[in-house]
């Protein structure tokens, strides 16, 4: 076989392609991942195949086999990927034809590399989608074990990462799992709407087969052919929704990430990292580096950067395919590694963090958490809440000058500021009194906390 006539469209061409430019188009350096899923879309097209006699029985059998020998190959590591073949389908059908003979070359009826890569990547990330969506399951499932066993641990909440008022760690871990649910929910819509067929749109036109495309697209597990041929094959909106998906998840992570940095450090001390997520310095003994959280956060930046490279990927493609489209895989594949990655790290480093309660019950009589409480104890006194803010402000203030917290004023010097206040303010002034006082529903009080964590995980199972 010469050069010329080794690709499966050489037929027009007078040379043989550059070697310089068949490297640089080729894409199964990094297409090759989509290899079991290309042998799935070519069964069930070879079963359509056969069902509307294009392809006899004894034909649609070799091809079976032939397709089972070639999936053992890829499987063990032993299948001959060859760039002058461009991508995974070719070196596929390639292989096919050399095992089976001209059967092999049937199998192509109907359908078009442009279809057919469309499908594959349908295929691909769908299953992908769903293993994202598993790991996020099983990270909320040992956030809401974090949360249940520090239902009743006291820290400080923060806004502008100033102290702002009492919470329990477990209502902040419980914020961590909303943002993760709304997450899985985004996966599960990006999947409901790229769970669409384009095989059988061939190269942009549809085909001139009579294939039956409600029964491939039954075979392979999806709700519906494509309706549009051009549409089918160009469309990378599916790509783009899942990276959008994602970098809104790493961000998320990321925020995580923040915050596990900053409670682990000695400034801090609310957290201990497992050892196994940490790494040392070469130079200085003492020190135990945050590593995994650091990486996840930086890795937010690369997620977020495929999804603005697919954007200006696809903003200026005119329809239907054009080659631009192969470089849709690399930021996809490199998305989801990330993603998956960074959840299973998380789904087992945080349910197994070190608690320093007493460290951060200190942290929270610190910087006069309970101010808003006292105001609220004024109100409940009969001061028009204006007014309670000023009086608050005004012990705030003097509190700061003589470096004393609320829980070191007297009684006589908190009367000093409002004649209201009486020998009961210590209770609503304390950690445990402000917390428990916020029982309602999405409040930080423990027996809320316990509720939701019920509510949490009758959601995750259903």
């Amino acid at each position: 076989m010469t050069d010329k006539d080794s690709r499966m469209w050489g037929g027009r061409f007078d040379e043989p392609t550059d070697a310089f430019v068949e490297a640089f188009t080729a894409s199964v350096n990094f297409d090759q991942r989509l290899a079991l899923v290309d042998i799935q879309g070519s069964l069930a097209h070879a079963r359509m195949l056969q069902k509307i006699g294009v392809l006899s029985d004894d034909e649609h059998q070799a091809i079976e086999q032939g397709m089972a020998k070639i999936r053992q190959e890829i499987i063990d590591g032993q299948f001959d990927w060859s760039v002058s073949l461009e991508d995974v389908h070719m070196n596929i059908e390639s292989r096919l034809t050399h095992i089976i003979g001209d059967a092999g070359k049937k199998l192509h009826t109907g359908r078009s590399r442009n279809d057919q890569v469309a499908t594959d990547i349908r295929l691909y990330l769908r299953a992908e989608i769903s293993h994202c969506q598993a790991q996020i399951t099983l990270f909320q499932t040992g956030l809401l074990d974090l949360a249940e066993r520090e239902a009743d641990t006291i820290m400080p909440g923060f806004t502008h990462l100033q102290v702002a008022q009492p919470i329990t760690f477990g209502h902040h871990m419980l914020a961590w799992f909303e943002m993760l649910e709304r997450d899985h929910s985004r996966l599960a819509d990006c999947l409901r709407r790229m769970n669409v067929m384009p095989l059988g749109a061939a190269a942009l036109a549809g085909t001139s087969y009579p294939l039956d495309r409600d029964y491939t697209a039954e075979l392979l597990g999806f709700d519906i052919p494509a309706r549009n041929s051009l549409d089918a094959v160009s469309d990378r909106d599916f790509a783009i929704e899942f990276c959008a998906a994602a970098a809104i998840c790493m961000g998320h992570l990321s925020r995580m990430a923040e915050e596990l940095v900053l409670w682990s450090t000695v400034q801090f001390n609310f957290i201990r990292l497992p050892d196994r997520y940490c790494t040392g310095s070469s130079i200085m003994p003492q020190k135990k580096n945050p590593d995994v959280p650091e990486l996840v956060r930086g890795k937010a930046g690369r997620v977020t950067g495929h999804l603005v490279n697919l954007l200006m990927l696809m903003k200026s493609q005119p329809l239907a395919y054009n080659k631009d489209n192969q470089e849709d895989k690399e930021p996809l594949f490199d998305t989801l590694d990330t993603l998956q990655g960074s959840l299973r790290a998380f789904a087992d480093m945080v349910p197994n963090l070190e608690v320093n309660r007493e460290q951060m019950a200190a942290a929270a009589r610190q910087g006069y958490a309970t101010a808003t409480d006292l105001a609220d104890y004024l109100v409940n006194k009969g001061l028009p809440f204006r007014d309670a803010h000023e009086v608050v402000g005004n012990a705030v203030a003097w509190g700061i000058k003589n470096g004393k917290d609320f829980s070191e004023f007297t009684l006589e010097e908190m009367q000093s500021f409002d004649s209201r206040i009486e020998a009961d303010v210590f209770k609503v002034l304390s950690l445990e009194g402000s917390v428990n006082a916020r029982n309602l529903v999405g409040g930080t009080a423990p027996q809320q906390v316990r509720k939701q964590i019920k509510a949490c995980r009758k959601l995750i199972r259903d």
